[in-house]
């Protein structure tokens, strides 16, 4: 099994400036929230070795700027580039879907992989089997509409575009009875299988639960998918920023999901997710006292003091994981 993770350097001049230029007249979802560097990634690495041995490589997909710390000479490491995997007519990409839906060309990557992005983090011990069981994906199939947040509207059309998209090749109702196991599992939180038990009164698909940390996936997910939709694929490749027209990395998820290619689990269990604001106090004590196996640490669209933030949770993950990975130098 293998870990893929993204990562931008927002401070770096020359990324910068090539954004200026591709950003001339265009109408985009261009948040500073998505390249400001909170200065933590050292930690996702120090997590991945104390709390993931098992893991066989470690993609770092990036730009073409690397962290001066990394140990780019670590045996388990491979740094990617953007172009040595995305084709070339999609680049230079500002476009996180672009990074994400061209993986399974990544040079060596292994059948069944993990994506992160660099918010993500491993916060205690864990086994393969949290991600994988018997060669397929552990994740929890569950409804859940799609809702309109005037906050961020462009994901609410994405996630609407993957509704759309899962509804050309599968029905509501008859997939439910193909799998009921798979909607109604025992250990499911009773939020999620009360809604689906809720949502069999309607004939349509209104949207899907994805938990918003690490990603299983197989592989040959992908290449399904490219084959089956590349004209939209490609289109959504295309887009330099992200798009109210994109579709995302979870219209991979749900196909595995609908498709019965994974294992019904409640992937809530162990998981932490947390909007960073003004009060973070919930969220250092659970990075402090491993009270998680992961943690997604999320930039939410609102004013926060970003400096103050930044360092609380430095300070929590160095009490977390004081000591030095063999990922740096």
């Amino acid at each position: 099994m293998d870990f893929v993770i993204s990562w931008v350097d927002g401070n770096d001049r020359k990324w910068r400036e090539e954004k200026r230029k591709y950003m001339a007249g265009e109408e985009a979802d261009d948040k500073e929230e998505r390249y400001r560097d909170w200065e933590n990634l050292r930690y996702w690495f120090r997590g991945v070795e104390q709390y993931a041995p098992f893991v066989e490589q470690v993609h770092f997909l990036t730009y073409g700027h690397l962290p001066a710390w990394l140990n780019t000479n670590h045996p388990k490491l491979r740094i990617v580039r953007h172009e040595a995997y995305i084709p070339e007519e999609y680049l230079p990409t500002f476009n996180s879907h672009t990074i994400e839906l061209c993986m399974h060309k990544i040079p060596g990557l292994s059948g069944q992989f993990v994506y992160f992005n660099d918010g993500m983090f491993l916060t205690s011990k864990i086994t393969p089997e949290f991600f994988f069981r018997a060669g397929k994906p552990c994740d929890m199939l569950a409804f859940q509409p799609v809702v309109a947040n005037p906050q961020n509207p462009v994901m609410s059309h994405i996630y609407l575009n993957n509704t759309l998209v899962l509804s050309k090749y599968f029905k509501k109702r008859e997939n439910v009875k193909k799998q009921p196991h798979s909607y109604f599992k025992f250990g499911y939180p009773p939020l999620y299988f009360f809604y689906n038990l809720l949502e069999l009164a309607f004939p349509l698909f209104t949207g899907f639960y994805t938990a918003h940390g690490p990603s299983p996936f197989l592989k040959s997910t992908f290449e399904e998918l490219w084959e089956k939709e590349k004209k939209l694929l490609g289109t959504v490749c295309s887009h330099k920023f992200r798009d109210s027209s994109d579709v995302s990395p979870y219209l991979f998820r749900e196909w595995q999901k609908l498709t019965g290619q994974f294992v019904p689990s409640n992937v809530m269990k162990g998981f932490r997710y947390f909007n960073v604001s003004d009060d973070n106090s919930e969220l250092i004590h659970t990075i402090m006292g491993g009270r998680a196996k992961v943690v997604c640490i999320n930039d939410a669209n609102v004013p926060i003091a970003f400096e103050k933030a930044k360092q609380e949770i430095q300070y929590a993950f160095e009490r977390l994981l004081p000591q030095k990975s063999s990922y740096e130098r």
